[in-house]
């Protein structure tokens, strides 16, 4: 049986083993440092710290810097009511300039003038060949009642009749003339100014259809011919039969293929509600243009009154 190897007896890992003297083989001396543990010595005459000192030392450090930011905070606090306060009276006074300037068409001059800002530049973006975006019938929404301004529901439409003016004699039409002129059809969004809007159908005869058979005069009294709208009047005015609404309406609004002198909504005839028996359906424009019961068409260089920029709105009121 063979007597099992003669190992070297295990050496902890944390205690080196010793080394031989390379000439006499004699184990040396370990002389590796002897780690001590540390010890902190305070200097003489400085008393130990207690626990509870270090307590009261944080809390003191705390509490002073919460009085730090409390003051801080009052600080801006003071200067925030102060700018505030500086705001508002310079809001107020500006309020109070404003509304004491002279008006123009029922608004101060400098709002007018922002709006004619607006309108001029909405003037020049106008393109009569850029069309408003159509809906599939299946987009229809139910319809809104919205304005009563000139609808009286005594009326009766069996009366009603169109009166065009600016094109030399006044003329007047029936519904049945209206019906006349080429059909058109259209499924576009009404905006309401207030911030909604549906999706309606219109089925009516175009604005520039009935100028080309009762063309306004140009600058020279001569039949007017819509192909140059620049030798055309400025604008159009609508009016109903009471005078009770108006709007003015920019000429090349006016001869956009979308204008519609609509007599059918949603598949059917008017009702009262919705301006029967003839209204405009301008989808260029938002739903205060959209004027319900025509009984006057006016062609005119003067821009023509509007009810509501009377009352301080956008008189272009295109989107």
């Amino acid at each position: 049986m063979t007597e099992p190897p003669d190992f070297p007896p295990a050496v902890p890992e944390d205690k080196p083993a010793a080394a031989k003297d390379p000439e006499t083989g004699a184990l040396q001396a370990d002389r590796s440092p002897v780690v001590q543990p540390m010890i902190e010595v305070l200097p003489a005459g400085v008393p130990e710290i207690s626990a509870e000192q270090v307590a009261e030392d944080r809390r003191i450090a705390i509490a002073r810097n919460d009085d730090d930011v409390e003051r801080e905070l009052r600080g801006r606090s003071r200067r925030g009511f102060i700018v505030a306060g500086i705001s508002a009276v310079a809001g107020v006074g500006a309020w109070e300039w404003l509304r004491s300037r002279p008006k123009i068409d029922g608004v101060e001059w400098p709002m007018r003038r922002t709006l004619e800002v607006n309108e001029e530049l909405s003037d020049a973006y106008f393109r009569t060949a850029r069309l408003t975006p159509t809906f599939p019938r299946s987009e229809i929404t139910p319809e809104r009642i919205n304005g009563g301004l000139g609808l009286n529901p005594a009326f009766d439409p069996a009366t009603w009749r169109l009166r065009i003016e600016g094109g030399g004699q006044p003329v007047s039409l029936s519904l049945a003339d209206i019906k006349a002129l080429p059909r058109r059809e259209m499924i576009t969004e009404f905006r309401c100014i207030e911030g909604w809007s549906i999706v309606v159908q219109w089925a009516g005869a175009r604005l520039s259809d009935l100028m080309q058979q009762v063309p306004p005069t140009d600058r020279q009294g001569r039949r007017a011919d819509l192909r140059d709208w620049k030798s055309l009047p400025r604008y159009v005015s609508m009016e109903t039969p009471d005078r009770g609404y108006y709007v003015g309406l920019d000429i090349q609004s006016a001869i956009h293929p979308q204008t519609l002198l609509a007599y059918e909504m949603n598949g059917r005839p008017l009702t009262w509600q919705h301006g029967a028996p003839l209204r405009l359906a301008i989808p260029v424009k938002y739903g205060v243009k959209n004027i319900k019961r025509i009984g006057t068409i006016r062609y005119t260089d003067v821009r023509p009154a509007d009810y509501w920029a009377e009352q301080g709105y956008d008189w272009y009121a295109g989107h």
